[in-house]
């Protein structure tokens, strides 16, 4: 399952070949502290699986996909967040600053500035929700 990329950045921090801060980790994602935080809480759910982006994913990718989003239930807990004030969403091409899939965590809203909260606008052309790449990969089938 694990195909990696040599020259990603975040292929090498799921191998351990490059420096973050890892919260969460199993067989299928890691969940590292994003470097440049929009909130207090900023994380990012790597899958292990190299993947490009969100308009990537194939309907084979459907059970890794439902892992990555029932991780943000893992990390809410974990840290103690509050649901209601954490936004979750995959930047959508060619709006991706990495390419390799990964799921924004960011808690709380309330503390994004203006700009950050331009960048993690909901449901914008750039920024999309778990719920909209999911229909998009149910139109996969």
């Amino acid at each position: 399952m694990e195909t990696h990329l040599e020259n990603c950045i975040f292929c090498k921090i799921i191998n351990n070949e490059a420096p973050s801060e890892k919260i969460y980790e199993d067989d299928y994602v890691t969940c590292i502290k994003d470097i440049n935080p929009a909130s207090t809480h900023h994380y990012l759910i790597l899958p292990k699986k190299h993947i490009r982006n969100a308009r990537e994913l194939k309907i084979e990718d459907a059970d890794l996909y439902a892992k990555i989003v029932s991780t943000v239930d893992i990390i809410l807990e974990q840290q103690g967040l509050d649901s209601e004030a954490t936004r979750t969403g995959f930047h959508w091409p060619p709006f991706n600053t990495v390419n390799h899939l990964h799921l924004h965590v960011i808690s709380p809203v309330e503390n994004m500035n203006f700009l950050k909260r331009i960048m993690f606008k909901p449901n914008s052309y750039w920024f999309v929700s778990t719920d909209y790449v999911g229909s998009q990969l149910q139109l996969c089938s």
